[in-house]
C-alpha cells in the first residue's frame, strides 16, 4: 500500500487574492523615495480596502509607492494564511512573524528552481530544496526556530556552483558587493560578471549585455536597463526587475515577468 501523497510544492509567486494583505499591515515603512508616507508596523496602510485589496494598486508609482511595486513575497503570504494558519479568515499578529521567516525561504526556493535545472548539481540542490520545502510547512512555533541565515548560506554555496558552471571556467570580472551607485556602465564588459550584492542604484546600464552575469541580491533600484540584455542573467528575480527602469527593448529571462510599469515602446 502506498503512503500519503507528497504535499504540494510551496508557491513561488504571490497571489494576493489568497492572502490577507499581510505585507500591507505588518511591515513598517518611512516616508522616502519608496513610500509616500510613514506607516508603523502592524498598522494597515490607509489605502488598504476592507476586502484586503489595495485601493491604488494601478497607480502605486504615480502616488509615490514604488516600494510596494517592487515587493514580492514569492508566495509566502498565501502560505502563511492557507498552510501555517490553516486557511484563517482574519489576520493574527503571529502571522507577521511567520511571514518574516517564510518570505526569505520562498525566495530561496524560487532561486533553487533555477539551480536544480542545472544537471551538474543534481542531488545536492535537490536535497536542499526538499528540506526547505519541509521547513515552510511547519507550524508558527517551529518556524520561529528556523535559522534563515544558515539556509541562505547553504543555498549560496549551491548558487556559486551554478554560476561556475555557467561561466565554464572563464575568469569572471568580480564585482561582488561593489559600489556602482549612479555609475555609467555602458562601456564596461559585464558579460559573466559576478555582481552578487552589488549596489547598482541609479546605474546606467542602457544596452549593456549581462549574459551570464550573476545578479543575486544586486540592488537595481532606479537602474536604467532600457535596451539591456538580461535574458541570460543569472539568479535575477522579479523584484529586482520591478525596481529597475526598463522598456520594450529590454530582454528578460523567460521565467520572469516584464514589469507592467516599464514604458511600452523602445527608445
Amino acid at each position: 500500500m502506498s503512503g500519503a501523497p507528497d504535499p504540494e510544492p510551496a508557491p513561488r509567486s504571490a497571489d494576493c487574492s489568497r492572502c490577507l494583505a499581510l505585507c500591507c499591515v505588518g511591515p513598517a515603512f518611512a516616508a522616502s523615495a519608496d513610500f509616500a508616507i510613514d506607516k508603523p508596523a502592524g498598522t494597515p496602510c490607509p489605502h488598504l480596502r476592507a476586502d484586503h485589496a489595495c485601493g491604488i494598486h494601478a497607480r502605486l508609482h504615480e502616488r509615490g509607492f514604488p516600494g510596494c511595486v517592487t515587493f514580492d513575497c514569492f508566495g509566502a503570504g498565501q502560505q502563511v494564511v492557507e498552510v501555517t494558519f490553516g486557511g484563517a479568515a482574519r489576520r493574527e499578529p503571529a502571522m507577521f512573524a511567520a511571514l518574516e521567516v517564510l518570505r526569505p525561504l520562498h525566495e530561496v526556493l524560487a532561486l533553487l528552481d533555477e539551480a536544480v535545472a542545472s544537471p551538474a548539481h543534481g542531488p545536492a540542490p535537490a536535497d536542499l530544496r526538499a528540506r526547505v520545502e519541509e521547513m515552510v510547512t511547519r507550524d508558527a512555533d517551529a518556524l520561529a526556530t528556523v535559522d534563515v541565515g544558515a539556509v541562505r548560506r547553504e543555498a549560496g554555496a549551491v548558487f556559486d556552483g551554478v554560476v561556475a558552471e555557467a561561466h565554464g571556467g572563464r575568469r569572471a570580472r568580480d564585482l561582488r558587493g561593489a559600489d556602482l551607485v549612479g555609475q555609467d556602465l555602458r562601456r564596461r564588459d559585464l558579460r559573466a560578471a559576478r555582481l552578487r550584492g552589488a549596489l547598482l542604484l541609479g546605474a546606467d546600464l542602457r544596452g549593456v549585455d549581462l549574459d551570464r552575469a550573476e545578479l543575486l541580491g544586486a540592488d537595481l533600484r532606479g537602474a536604467d536597463v532600457r535596451g539591456a540584455h538580461l535574458a541570460g542573467a543569472l539568479l535575477l528575480t522579479n523584484p529586482q526587475l520591478a525596481a529597475a527602469r526598463g522598456d520594450a527593448a529590454t530582454t528578460v529571462p523567460a521565467h520572469l515577468r516584464r514589469p507592467p510599469h516599464w514604458i511600452s515602446s523602445a527608445p
